[in-house]
């Protein structure tokens, strides 16, 4: 039964055709209309590349070969010299401009590890400033307990009741009452002096 089943499902992915024949027909297909065009495309640039390279390779050495046959024939013992000494002054600057970079880094360094360590003692002084603040606060409510305790205990031996024991209830306050006024009559003839 599981032979005729795998049979079932090998044989029934694309109309009887097997699962290696569907692989097969899908890898001719992207072999046929991918790789292969992708392949002659890199393979044309290759080529083209490499002509390039060749025809750059030919104007440069035919122009040094001009430019060398020139200098030979023009060059001097003393332009030779000046040459020379063209060369070392540009050297020197070079060296010059090196050292300059490799002092600025130096100090670009040393004001980051500057800066660092002066953030790095205020986060302390924060932090201790933070911590002082917390002690002082905890004394605080120690004493505030103290007091509360000293409190009670004078007011347990005076037979008083405690004031702030938490518990107490707020009185409602009473709305004034307005006076009432009697409205009387005036009679006629009677003048209001108000």
């Amino acid at each position: 039964m599981d032979q005729q089943m795998h049979e079932f499902r090998v044989t029934s992915c694309c109309f009887g055709k097997t699962v290696e024949e569907v692989e097969r027909r899908r890898f001719v297909k992207l072999k046929r209309y991918i790789l292969e065009p992708a392949a002659r495309g890199i393979v044309s640039n290759a080529l083209r590349l490499e002509n390039q390279q060749k025809s750059i390779r030919q104007r440069f050495a035919f122009t040094l070969k001009d430019s060398a046959d020139g200098l030979c024939d023009d060059l001097k013992p003393a332009d030779s010299y000046s040459y020379l000494e063209s060369a070392g002054t540009l050297l020197k600057d070079n060296q010059q401009k090196i050292e300059k970079m490799k002092v600025k880094k130096h100090q670009v360094r040393a004001n980051h590890v500057e800066c660092h360590q002066k953030f790095q003692a205020r986060i302390h002084e924060a932090e201790d400033s933070m911590k002082a603040q917390h002690l002082l606060i905890e004394a605080l409510v120690d004493e505030k307990d103290s007091l509360l305790q000293t409190i009670h205990g004078l007011q347990e031996a005076n037979n008083a009741p405690a004031p702030f024991d938490g518990d107490w209830e707020e009185e409602p306050e009473e709305e004034p009452k307005e006076e009432e006024i009697e409205d009387i009559p005036l009679g006629e003839g009677e003048i209001d002096d108000e």
